[in-house]
């Protein structure tokens, strides 16, 4: 926060206030305006260097902040760059498995079940047979039942295996799904980078804003100096007035004075040069007189 310019009460002039005082007050008055405007202009020049320099620095900063947004907005355009191809891949793996499961279903058996479904059944068997306490005849039977599980499970498996076209279409399902990941991973990444240059972005406008109302603070400060001084410039100016009307008061009475003085030297010349021509005697000084006036 600033502080508050003081002015002293002797400074606070008008024409009124100064008829009254002499011209040594007048002078001396004259140079405490001058001193006064002199330093709260220095203060002025002082703060607008400092506002100009804030300002500069403000600009900086929205600059900065200003090439963070851009990289973020062209990091986000990659992002959903990469999202698109990213879904692209997912729905083509989708799709490719879903051509897988249908020859699967073609090549199995009308009546037999399929691989996932053999393989839950095994394990329901395994988990009985190793959790539960069982007769001997029991769990013969099921571990004859979980062996011919496995060798129906396997027989399907084989013949799913040996299948050229189910295994090319599995392998480009694959390549698909792991190419999707890959895109996602780089989503991820690129999704990061936009947001550290989002938070960057943020940061550097919060601190042009913080340098902006500095910046604001200092100008009004500027402001408020500039206009003292120029009040105390044109108190200044009315002293100065003053003192030249006074000063041509002095001249019109010395010059009065001088005129005065000049006609009573050629009064008393002319009474001099009277008696000289009545014929009286004159001394030197008579003499020196009549010819300064130009009568001899």
């Amino acid at each position: 926060m600033s502080t508050e310019i003081q002015i002293p009460d002797e400074l606070e002039v008008d024409e009124e206030s100064i008829e009254e005082q002499n011209k040594d007050s007048l002078i001396e008055l004259a140079g405490k305006l001058r001193d006064k405007r002199n330093e709260l202009n220095s203060e002025a020049s002082e703060k607008a260097s400092k506002r100009n320099e804030l300002n500069d620095k403000t600009r900086e900063v929205v600059d900065v902040a200003q090439k963070h947004r851009e990289k973020r907005d062209e990091l986000n355009e990659k992002v959903q760059e990469l999202k698109d191809k990213r879904d692209e891949l997912n729905a083509k793996a989708n799709e490719l498995f879903d051509e897988v499961e249908n020859k699967k279903k073609e090549l199995k058996l009308q009546d037999g079940e399929s691989l996932d479904e053999l393989e839950e059944q095994i394990e329901d068997l395994e988990f009985k047979q190793q959790t539960e306490v069982l007769e001997p005849d029991e769990e013969k039977e099921i571990i004859e039942e979980i062996e011919e599980l496995r060798e129906k499970y396997n027989e399907r498996k084989n013949k799913l295996d040996d299948n050229d076209e189910v295994q090319e279409l599995t392998e480009e399902a694959k390549k698909a799904r792991n190419k999707a990941s890959e895109y996602h991973n780089k989503v991820i990444e690129c999704a990061d980078k936009a947001q550290e240059h989002h938070d960057k972005m943020i940061e550097a406008y919060r601190k042009a804003d913080e340098v902006r109302d500095e910046a604001d603070e200092v100008h009004d400060r500027f402001v408020e100096v500039q206009e003292a001084a120029d009040e105390m410039h044109e108190n200044f100016v009315t002293v100065q007035k003053r003192l030249r009307k006074l000063d041509k008061q002095e001249k019109s009475e010395r010059q009065t004075e001088r005129e005065e003085k000049k006609e009573e030297a050629k009064e008393e010349a002319r009474e001099v040069y009277k008696k000289f021509k009545e014929g009286e005697t004159l001394d030197t000084d008579d003499f020196m007189l009549l010819q300064r006036a130009g009568l001899l």
